[in-house]
């Protein structure tokens, strides 16, 4: 029976041996995509809807980089996730080459040309607030078509027909829509044929929408057939911007032919920072969180978070009291750079950081009228979209895009089937009054002719000893800025995996209202109580950002983290 039984264990224990031999062999090759761990070797897309996260592998797996799939990520997501995908909206990607090559391409939206300073006020000079939220005149100028264009004019590899033409499948052809989206399509039947009388290709007359019902936009099929074949003039010339124009007429909006022929994204430096041995990348103004994210993390590196724990009460506190005092700089300093001379320098000084926690009690609560007096109240959407990619040579592409508000303006462009913004909500309407996420804005964001509005888009790439270590981006609003910020922390002094950062329970804090966020055991009922004690008015709501994000381990492998807040995908190979 012995001598039966030892050749058995030797060939059982050799084809162990074998087996883990090729393992490790595709690991370095790259030939087996993904390890038992749940890591890829050969790149990763991770986006707020499966359907757009497969176009942007598929891409990859044509040879494309991470330019080309981000653009091809882009047009897909304006088909399949629309609510906040787009081609007329805009938004930020910042990008690091595999040498190491860093920049940040700013397709914000514009005001138009004729937009003017007070133009949401009513006579007495208070906010008309609808007229910056929904319909013609809440939309700013569209940067999206023009900033993939340039993104991919500079870093694409495959050609522009090539990247476009998922899009193009997808809504030619439809797809269909998670239970999420019935619901929400459902739920804005009323406004969209308020706006959209003629109809639209997101309402069904025939009865409400259901989980997997194939949605087609054929006018929009039209619209993306003429951005592939005509590039950018597809879009801000010709029968486009005939559609565009023509809407605004009707609505008497603001957008003329010659806006949308003027509008051009920009190619910005990024904004850099260190935070215990990481580089942070991020996206500096018009955005707002690069410069709030690398000052929050100034502010709390020298306390020691990871000793106490994540989302302990100390970390909690320390966390709130950054974030109270770089909201209020937010308010005061940040704006389009074009504009306004945003003091970049002081705010990116880790003394002037850490100074401004010097007042810090551990006793009590700071309140919010001792660092800039006011008490504003405001609400919170998930609006926005972020996707993060790395291809196969390293290359990573961190992109937010957003129409600002869900479904943006609620107007669908006849004729070309894009929904538009309502982006102008982002500028101050009036200095001193809140947007629809109780954001306080000042004169460096009052609204101009041909200027960008402030944003608070994250998107972020963060290096360890010179290398590739995170791409990391979320919608939210106001929360973006505190959601990057605590998924970043989560993996260097928490040690959680890509995964866990991202579905980790989070909070926020703006300066105003004078409230802490928290989402549903976020924080313990312990800590909750101490926190309350010392003057902390905690506020329990719903979620808090959709972190996507990508993490590079120390095997040279990429981790996936899609949020379970909504309906995101990872997929790598």
């Amino acid at each position: 029976m012995q001598k039966t039984i030892k050749p058995l264990i030797k060939i059982k224990n050799s084809f162990a041996s074998l087996t883990l031999v090729v393992l490790l062999a595709g690991c370095v090759t790259g030939q087996l995509g993904k390890n038992n761990s749940g890591e890829y070797k050969n790149g990763m897309v991770v986006s707020a809807h499966p359907e757009a996260s497969q176009v942007g592998i598929d891409i990859l797996k044509k040879g494309g980089n991470a330019v080309d799939a981000a653009v091809a990520v882009q047009f897909a997501l304006a088909v399949v996730y629309p609510n906040a995908g787009n081609i007329g909206g805009g938004g930020f990607m910042v990008y690091r080459g595999a040498n190491g090559e860093i920049n940040a391409l700013d397709f914000r939206e514009k005001a138009a040309a004729s937009a003017s300073r007070d133009m949401y006020l009513d006579s007495a000079g208070n906010p008309i607030v609808d007229k910056s939220l929904y319909g013609y005149l809440a939309s700013g100028v569209p940067g999206s078509v023009d900033g993939m264009v340039e993104a991919h004019k500079k870093y694409g590899k495959l050609s522009w027909a090539q990247v476009l033409q998922p899009a193009i499948d997808l809504a030619q052809n439809g797809f269909k829509i998670t239970k999420r989206q019935a619901g929400e399509l459902n739920s804005l039947h009323r406004k969209f044929m308020e706006f959209n009388p003629d109809g639209t290709a997101f309402v069904n007359l025939e009865s409400t929408w259901q989980e997997n019902d194939l949605l087609v936009q054929k006018e929009l099929t039209n619209t993306l057939k003429l951005i592939q074949k005509k590039g950018r003039a597809g879009f801000y010339e010709g029968a486009v911007a005939d559609s565009v124009v023509a809407e605004m007429q009707r609505g008497k909006g603001l957008i003329t032919k010659e806006d949308l022929k003027n509008y051009h994204s920009a190619w910005r430096k990024p904004i850099t920072g260190n935070y215990r041995g990481y580089k942070i990348i991020t996206m500096p103004p018009t955005s707002s969180g690069g410069i709030a994210l690398v000052q929050l993390l100034q502010s709390v590196e020298k306390f020691p978070l990871k000793k106490w724990g994540h989302n302990a009460d100390s970390t909690v506190q320390v966390i709130v009291e950054a974030e109270r005092r770089v909201y209020a700089d937010r308010a005061t300093h940040l704006g389009d750079p074009d504009f306004y001379a945003v003091p970049q320098q002081q705010l990116l000084s880790p003394d002037y950081n850490q100074n401004r926690m010097a007042n810090f009690n551990w006793a009590a609560a700071t309140p919010s009228s001792s660092v800039l007096a006011g008490e504003i109240k405001g609400t919170e959407h998930e609006e926005t979209t972020h996707f993060s990619i790395v291809d196969r040579d390293g290359n990573a592409v961190s992109i937010t895009t957003t129409l600002n508000g869900s479904y943006g303006s609620l107007v669908a462009v006849k004729g070309a089937g894009f929904l538009l913004n309502n982006e102008m909500d982002d500028f101050s309407v009036k200095p001193g009054a809140p947007n629809m996420y109780g954001l306080v804005g000042g004169e460096a964001n009052a609204i101009a002719p041909n200027k960008r509005m402030l944003s608070s888009m994250t998107p972020s790439i963060v290096e360890k000893d010179g290398k590739l270590f995170m791409v990391v981006g979320t919608p939210g609003g106001s929360t973006i800025i505190t959601s990057v910020f605590q998924t970043i922390i989560n993996v260097i002094d928490f040690d959680m995996s890509m995964q866990e950062a991202v579905a980790a329970k989070k909070f926020h804090h703006q300066w105003l209202p004078d409230e802490v966020y928290v989402e549903k055991d976020a924080i313990d009922s312990l800590s909750t109580e101490k926190l309350k004690a010392k003057g902390y008015k905690i506020v329990p709501r719903g979620a808090i950002g959709r972190v996507d994000a990508i993490l590079k381990t120390k095997w040279g492998n990429y981790q996936g983290g899609a949020d379970p807040r909504g309906d995101d995908k990872a997929i790598g190979w």
